[in-house]
C-alpha cells in the first residue's frame, strides 16, 4: 500500500508540474540557474567518465580480439558503437544520478524540513512551479548535451588509448568507427538521455519535496533518490532497447 501511495504522490506531483510549465515567468530565473548546475557544472565529471570509459573499453576489446581473424580497425567499430548506443548515455546517467539527483533531493529536502517550502506557499508562490519544474526541465534539456560530451570524449579516449598502447593508429580506429556508424544510433542515444534526464530529476524532486524527519529524513531521501535514479535508469534503458532496437 505504501508503494501505491508513493506512486500516487509522484504522479500528482508530475501532473502539477506539467500544468505549471506555461508559467514561465515564475521559474525563468531558476531554470537558467539549473541549466548551469545540471549542465555546465557536470561537464568535468562527464568528460572524465567518458574519456576513461572509452580508453578502458578500447584496451579490453583489443585484448579479447587479439587474433589475425579480424582487422585491427574492428576495435574502433566496436568501441564507437558501444559508446554511442549504450555507454555514453547509461554510464553518464548513473554518474549524474549520484551528482545531480543527490543535489536536487538534498536541496528540496532541506527546504521541506526547514519549512521554506511552506513559507513560499504562504507568500502565494506555487512551490511546484518555482522549485520542481525548472529542475526537471533542466534535466530534460541538458542531459542530451552531456550525452554528446560523453560520447565525444569516450571516442577520443579510445583513440588515445589505442595510439599510446600501440594497439592501432588513430586513422584505423576512425576507419572502423566510420564503417559501422549509423545516424540512428545517435538518435537512440539522444532519446535515452532525454528519458534519463526526466527520470533522474523527477524522482529526485519527488523524494526531496516530500522529505520529512529533519536531517536524518533528508539523508534518507537523498539516498533513496540516488538508488531509485540508478535503478530506473537501467530499467528504462532495457525498455527503450526492447522498443526501439
Amino acid at each position: 500500500m505504501d508503494s501505491i501511495k508513493q506512486f500516487g504522490q509522484y504522479s500528482v506531483l508530475l501532473y502539477q508540474a506539467l500544468r505549471s510549465i506555461p508559467e514561465f515567468s515564475t521559474y525563468r530565473k531558476n531554470l537558467f540557474s539549473e541549466f548551469v548546475k545540471v549542465g555546465y557544472e557536470s561537464i568535468p565529471i562527464i568528460i572524465l567518465t567518458g574519456f576513461f570509459t572509452g580508453a578502458v573499453l578500447t584496451l579490453q576489446t583489443a585484448y579479447q580480439l587479439d587474433t589475425d581473424l579480424y582487422p585491427t580497425s574492428i576495435v574502433g567499430s566496436i568501441v564507437g558503437q558501444s559508446i554511442v548506443i549504450e555507454l555514453a548515455a547509461v554510464i553518464g546517467g548513473l554518474v549524474l544520478a549520484g551528482k545531480v539527483g543527490a543535489r536536487i533531493s538534498t536541496e528540496l529536502g532541506t527546504m521541506r524540513v526547514s519549512e521554506q517550502i511552506d513559507a513560499l506557499e504562504s507568500m502565494g508562490f506555487n512551490s511546484v512551479t518555482f522549485l520542481v519544474v525548472p529542475r526537471v526541465l533542466a534535466g530534460i534539456c541538458m542531459f542530451p548535451v552531456l550525452y554528446v560530451v560523453a560520447a565525444t570524449t569516450g571516442i577520443l579516449g579510445g583513440i588515445l588509448a589505442g595510439s599510446l598502447d600501440g594497439i592501432l593508429p588513430a586513422a584505423e580506429f576512425m576507419q572502423g568507427a566510420r564503417q559501422f556508424f549509423y545516424p540512428e544510433d545517435v538518435i537512440f542515444g539522444t532519446v535515452k538521455s532525454f528519458v534519463f534526464g526526466f527520470v533522474i530529476t523527477s524522482i529526485s524532486c519527488y523524494k526531496g519535496y516530500f522529505a520529512f524527519g529533519g536531517a536524518e529524513g533528508v539523508g534518507t531521501a537523498t539516498t533513496q533518490a540516488t538508488v531509485l535514479g540508478c535503478i530506473f535508469v537501467l530499467l528504462s534503458d532495457f525498455v527503450l532497447a526492447a522498443i526501439l532496437l
